[in-house]
């Protein structure tokens, strides 16, 4: 099976690991008003959704994002007054996260910290998603030193920090976050994707796939691919990605959340991938 580790062993034996979803970014909330609406509704299995306004926080506050942030933030107090479970709690709304942009190493430390304090100040993000964050072991010490100033500027000292790899990057950036996005890509890559052997050491809690091009038909074999290389939390779409050329020119400028993005907008099939993974939709 291709999404065994190289040695043929499994990754995840009993593969009854509650999954959820990670949201990479979705459209201005002006473009996809059903889209943040869906954050905050009951039912929703959401661990977390990443913020970004201009790729980061924008020259000043967006009255629209606002209202979005907010509306994730008050479901999420709604079901914590309810003293409800984790997982009930979750699925009534997760973290905000406020994108940085790391650009594979290349913004200045001062930009990404004046960045991040523009997310805490304006729309109160819980913690922070480091897109195109560095894999290689040479740039480890100046992610540690990033994660490390950003964990002080937490009010929550639980506020999730990720690191937006999109592949496995070296295992000592496990240590430096509380989760590594470690696939991002087309369906025609994944259902072949192997997992790198060091990532057993780590619960599924610590890893998160994003795929595009899903079909409905193979939204079981998808899910059971992530539980077995110990994904626990993903996002699916049927949606399809940008051509190479689009990629490669979106590399250089950050990521794209207009139309060309499959992330940007829902799946096809959302209800009944959130009535596959979570507790239901509630009307």
């Amino acid at each position: 099976m291709p999404y065994l580790t190289s040695t043929g062993t499994a990754r995840r034996g009993s593969g009854a690991e509650q999954l959820g979803f990670g949201v990479p970014g979705y459209a201005h909330p002006l473009l996809a008003p059903a889209e943040w609406a869906e954050l905050a509704r009951p039912g929703t299995p959401l661990h977390w959704a990443v913020l970004n306004i201009d790729n980061g926080p924008g020259s000043r506050p967006d009255p629209h994002c606002l209202e979005a942030a907010g509306r994730l933030r008050n479901a999420r107090a709604r079901a914590l007054h309810g003293g409800q479970p984790l997982d009930t709690v979750r699925a009534a709304g997760g973290r905000l996260l406020g994108q940085l942009d790391l650009a594979h190493g290349r913004r200045p430390f001062a930009e990404l910290l004046a960045d991040a304090r523009s997310f805490l100040e304006w729309y109160r993000v819980d913690g922070f998603y480091l897109d195109r964050c560095p894999a290689d072991r040479a740039d480890l010490p100046a992610v540690r030193r990033l994660t490390g100033t950003l964990r002080a500027f937490l009010t929550d000292a639980d506020g999730p920090l990720v690191l937006g790899h999109d592949t496995h990057p070296y295992p000592g950036y496990a240590e430096v976050a509380d989760q590594l996005v470690t696939f991002r890509g087309a369906w025609s890559d994944y259902r072949w994707s192997q997992v790198a052997e060091w990532t057993a050491a780590y619960p599924p809690g610590r890893f998160a796939h994003f795929v595009h091009g899903v079909p409905r038909t193979h939204l079981e074999e998808a899910m059971r691919i992530a539980r077995w290389q110990g994904a626990g939390t993903i996002f699916f779409t049927d949606r399809g990605g940008q051509s190479e050329s689009g990629r490669s020119g979106q590399a250089e400028s950050g990521r794209g959340r207009g139309q060309s993005d499959p992330f940007a907008a829902l799946p096809r099939y959302w209800d009944e991938i959130v009535s596959r993974i979570g507790p239901g939709i509630s009307e």
